[in-house]
């Protein structure tokens, strides 16, 4: 990855953090201030830099345990911040490029129960394992095909299962009803070495080419090295991405 030797000084570095209100500066494109929209809250993949946030209350750990909160927060999406998850202005030094890579949000593959049809998008799926954790008879990474609705784990427990995809590649339809949007309060999750969580509809702008598969809840990149960005595909899993 090609460095860029321009030295940061202590103000620079000082402006990217958490509690200011001001973006950080950068010698190509400035940073432009997300626009709120009415109705809710934004997040913003900024050019070749951070996320930033404007009016989620709800930010939460790996461990599940709030974080401190902004009215405006910037959160680091190249991978190499020190003070994770916040940024602390390394994407001006470490060469991050923020292009987005995802080109198209793919097609689902719909299979067939008794009770559920499990609707399956593998391009947005950012393999975190919840599905196959929570609920690993029906979803079983091993075996062709992965997904057997009807293997033996409780309707309600696969429903479950299911809410928790992070990406959106996961939804069911039950009685004619297909169900991939969930009532939730506006929230982002940071996931154990992994992706942002982000759930309630918060908006996204900025450095994207495709929406979300579901409005409602999707996975950011964190790493800095996904081929879909900013959405996660896994990468930090064969990068060793740590949250350290």
């Amino acid at each position: 990855m090609k460095t860029v030797t321009r030295q940061v000084g202590p103000e620079e570095k000082e402006r990217c953090m958490f509690r200011r209100k001001k973006a950080p500066k950068r010698e190509t494109e400035p940073i432009a201030e997300p626009q709120v929209k009415a109705g809710g809250p934004v997040i913003e993949a900024s050019t070749d830099g951070p996320y930033i946030v404007t009016g989620v209350t709800d930010l939460r750990d790996r461990r599940g345990e709030p974080l401190p909160t902004e009215s405006v927060m910037y959160l680091c999406r190249c991978g190499g911040s020190r003070s994770k998850p916040f940024c602390d202005a390394t994407h001006v030094t470490n060469g991050f490029s923020g292009e987005p890579l995802a080109g198209d949000n793919g097609d689902s593959r719909d299979y067939e129960g008794r009770d559920l049809v499990i609707h399956d998008n593998r391009t947005v799926c950012a393999h975190v394992g919840y599905c196959f954790r929570e609920a690993p008879n029906v979803f079983d990474r091993g075996r062709q095909p992965w997904i057997k609705p009807d293997e033996g784990d409780p309707v309600e427990v696969v429903k479950a299962a299911i809410r928790h995809c992070p990406s959106g590649a996961l939804s069911y339809t039950e009685e004619d009803e297909r169900h991939d949007s969930w009532e939730r309060e506006p929230a982002l999750k940071v996931t154990r070495n992994g992706p942002y969580r982000v759930m309630g509809g918060p908006g996204l702008h900025g450095q994207v080419k495709v929406r979300p598969v579901v409005a409602e809840h999707y996975a950011l990149c964190r790493c800095g090295e996904s081929l879909r960005k900013p959405y996660c595909d896994g990468t930090h899993i064969k990068t060793g991405f740590s949250d350290e």
